[in-house]
């Protein structure tokens, strides 16, 4: 059944066109009737056509706007605009709407049937494809569950690695990093914890795919399969702007998954939560997930609100100390500076009579300063190094004195860390870019490049991120798009050859990754429309 939609102020030609429809195809055709501009919008929001016959000059609204606001919610019609103005302006509109045909009053018999003729044959055809894609689509969901369950296995347990890549490809994950959940399921809660009877698991079988779509659709993620009663979720995302704030958000949003689990599904729900991490490190997430579930009893607990296992006594500056040791770890000799004098004025303040504590407290501090210098391959270690620390500490006989030592340690350990990220950050980036320059139209995978440097994935993540500004996915992509470009300024090279020679295989996967990058496709970027103009 072909549903034709006829519009036109002319109650005789209205008549005369339905007439000649339904005696020359019968019951294939359902046929309504507009006069008005608002009469048509408002027919078709309820009738659907598949064809559209439409005058342009009609009371009120006319027949270029009415075509315009039926676009909105109809994009599979069929427009042919009728009318007894052989004009341009009308003419070209009318294109821009994507019209199939100009139609010119007076029009015939004979010509009203080969247009409907024409026009439901694009309707066979448009179904057709849509019954395809239907039969494709069915197809890629008994697919993509296996594909989604082997991203997250090699993210979260660092296996082939070099298989992340593609399929990350094939699921369009445009992001470089995300957090992951880890939802933990059981039949019912004793004392705080989820109770997983024997079957349990097996049961789980059976709600799974139910469970992939609520979390689905809850948030834009990536889930895993079961493992014994637990599923990961990889959630990709953009790096929180308001880290508060965006954890409280997803805290909530992480309770409303948990309802509407428990409401759909015959289980009890826990979620734990990551922190975000660039995907080569997403590992990290996924354990900070597990420590959060196995550290609190909470329904919803995200790794930034798990209360610490050790608590200081009194009021010792917990934060301040973390902040020093991390100031150190990134070579921040401006900040660990800050922060070391701040410890030296607190201690001084609270403990001024026991300066035998407060040496003993520095000296901890400098040899964990080192010991994190040392393992990162900043400086060496010997059994007998620190031999004359104790006594040196001793020898402080004031507090501006023990400072001064204090400093003078930290700030040695800390350049030494600095000097060393620098030379291998500097000479493993600058290696690994130049790989990159040099087979950016081959496969590439993080493991690959960092064996090359010699260097661990997770390491040289992150310190091509630091060198860079980009991590790894990112400044392959830009180097790829950008030879892109360079072969698509040359006429004699197709835009398929473009994608292929610059490392995309599959054109479709070009072209949107092409349009990702630069706001436009590569055919509209060789005619040399910018992304503004497309827009």
């Amino acid at each position: 059944m072909y549903r034709i939609l006829i519009a036109d102020d002319e109650g005789l030609m209205l008549e005369a066109f339905k007439g000649v429809i339904l005696a020359e195809f019968g019951d294939k055709c359902s046929v309504e009737t507009a006069k008005t501009g608002r009469a048509v919008i408002e027919k078709a929001e309820t009738f659907h056509p598949d064809i559209v016959f439409m005058d342009i000059h009609m009371p009120g609204i006319n027949g270029i706007q009415a075509m315009r606001e039926i676009r909105k919610f109809n994009n599979s019609a069929l427009f042919y605009v009728v009318s007894a103005y052989d004009k341009f302006d009308y003419a070209k509109e009318a294109i821009n709407l994507g019209v199939e045909q100009y139609l010119t009053k007076p029009i015939s018999k004979s010509k009203i049937i080969s247009v409907v003729e024409e026009a439901t044959a694009k309707v066979d055809k448009v179904r057709d494809q849509r019954s395809n894609l239907l039969k494709i689509q069915e197809k890629l969901e008994t697919v993509i569950p296996v594909v989604e369950s082997g991203y997250v296995n090699s993210l979260l347990f660092q296996k082939e690695m070099a298989a992340a890549g593609y399929y990350q490809q094939l699921l369009d994950i445009e992001y470089g990093q995300g957090y992951v959940m880890v939802v933990q399921f059981g039949q019912s809660y004793e004392n705080g914890r989820l109770v997983s009877p024997v079957g349990m698991n097996v049961k789980a079988q059976s709600f799974y795919p139910e469970f992939r779509d609520v979390v689905k659709s809850a948030f834009p993620c990536v889930v895993g399969n079961i493992m014994s009663n637990r599923i990961p979720v990889v959630v990709p995302c953009e790096i929180f702007q308001n880290p508060y704030e965006d954890r409280i958000d997803l805290v909530e949003k992480a309770r409303e998954l948990v309802a509407r689990l428990e409401g759909r599904l015959d289980a009890k729900f826990r979620v734990g939560i990551g922190r975000v991490w660039e995907m080569e490190e997403l590992e990290r997430s996924y354990r900070e997930a597990l420590r959060a579930l196995n550290g609190s009893l909470g329904r919803v607990i995200h790794i930034e609100d798990l209360s610490q296992n050790g608590v200081y006594d009194e009021a010792f500056p917990g934060n301040d100390e973390k902040r020093m040791f991390r100031c150190l770890e990134e070579g921040n000799e401006e900040g660990m500076l800050q922060e070391v004098n701040f410890f030296c004025d607190w201690m001084v303040e609270h403990y001024s009579q026991d300066m035998n504590n407060i040496r003993l407290k520095i000296l901890e501090f400098i040899i964990w300063g080192e010991k994190i210098a040392f393992e990162s391959g900043a400086i060496n270690y010997g059994f007998s190094y620190r031999r004359d620390y104790l006594d040196a500490a001793m020898a402080c006989t004031g507090y501006e004195e023990l400072r001064k030592w204090f400093l003078d340690k930290m700030v040695n350990a800390c350049r030494a860390i600095r000097d060393q990220k620098e030379d291998q950050s500097n000479s493993a980036a600058k290696k690994a870019m130049l790989y990159i320059q040099e087979n950016y139209n081959k496969d590439i995978s993080l493991d690959d490049v960092s064996g090359i440097v010699n260097i661990s994935p997770y390491y040289f993540s992150k310190i091509f991120k630091e060198e860079t500004g980009e991590n790894f996915i990112e400044y392959v992509t830009k180097v790829r798009i950008e030879k892109a470009k360079e072969f698509l300024a040359q006429p004699d090279i197709s835009i398929k050859e473009a994608g292929i020679r610059s490392g995309y295989t599959d054109p479709n996967y070009f072209s949107r990754i092409f349009k990702r990058i630069t706001g436009v496709t590569p055919g509209d970027w060789r005619k040399g429309i910018s992304a503004e103009e497309y827009k």
